[in-house]
């Protein structure tokens, strides 16, 4: 579903160079959970950008779903994560003045998707993940672990095959933190989504598939 192949990342300014990311090549399985460790700075967040596009590298080829991503124009790109790949953040990126259904329903509002359908998906989404009661809510009426609910619902909304997760328990205690990652294996056995986590967390990664360690920028695992 991922396939890297020899990706560089490097960091110029006028003065220094820094290298990111060094020859990773990597193939992640249609259906995989896999997780990304190593200590912060070793390029955990790089890596997981170039994987979903918001990032291009250096040196390097990606394929996503077998469709290599080089030639594609910004507009292109933006459409394809759009349809392929779903996004969360460990600080969660809810926009405050929008309702728990209208931050879900963001991602298909880039769609021809009418807005009987966008409530619809959205609807389900959070009822997927336990918050079909909090569809009027505000984001500051929410605890931690119910806006990374919210965060995950928004990333499976447009049902995509891919979900990237930048540290997704990482602001959470720990029996919210084992919620989210039910939440994210069911989503990787019921559905067969293939996820990608970058995590801190060693009880959390050996839940997954595979563990990948990075340092300096190199895979070491």
């Amino acid at each position: 579903m991922i396939r890297l192949q020899n990706i560089e990342k490097v960091y110029r300014t006028n003065t220094v160079e820094t290298l990111a990311l060094n020859s990773i090549s990597l193939d992640v399985a249609k259906g995989e959970f896999l997780s990304i460790m190593g200590p912060s700075g070793c390029g955990k967040s790089t890596l997981l950008n170039i994987m979903g596009l918001l990032d291009a590298p250096s040196k390097g080829n990606i394929q996503i779903d077998s469709q290599t991503t080089d030639k594609l124009n910004d507009q292109q790109l933006a459409q394809f994560r759009n349809k392929k790949l779903g996004f969360i953040f460990q600080s969660y990126h809810l926009i405050n003045d929008l309702q728990v259904l209208d931050n879900v329903e963001l991602p298909l509002l880039y769609r021809s998707s009418s807005a009987k359908e966008r409530k619809m998906l959205a609807t389900e989404a959070l009822e997927k993940v336990g918050l079909a009661n909090r569809l009027k809510h505000f984001p500051n009426q929410l605890s931690g672990g119910q806006k990374q609910r919210v965060a995950i619902a928004r990333a499976i909304v447009g049902r995509p095959e891919i979900i990237l997760a930048d540290e997704p328990t990482g602001n959470l205690d720990s029996a919210m933190g084992n919620e989210i990652m039910d939440i994210l294996m069911k989503l990787n056995q019921n559905d067969g989504t293939t996820i990608v986590m970058v995590t801190h967390d060693e009880n959390m990664a050996h839940k997954t598939h595979r563990l990948v360690r990075l340092f300096d920028g190199s895979q070491v695992q």
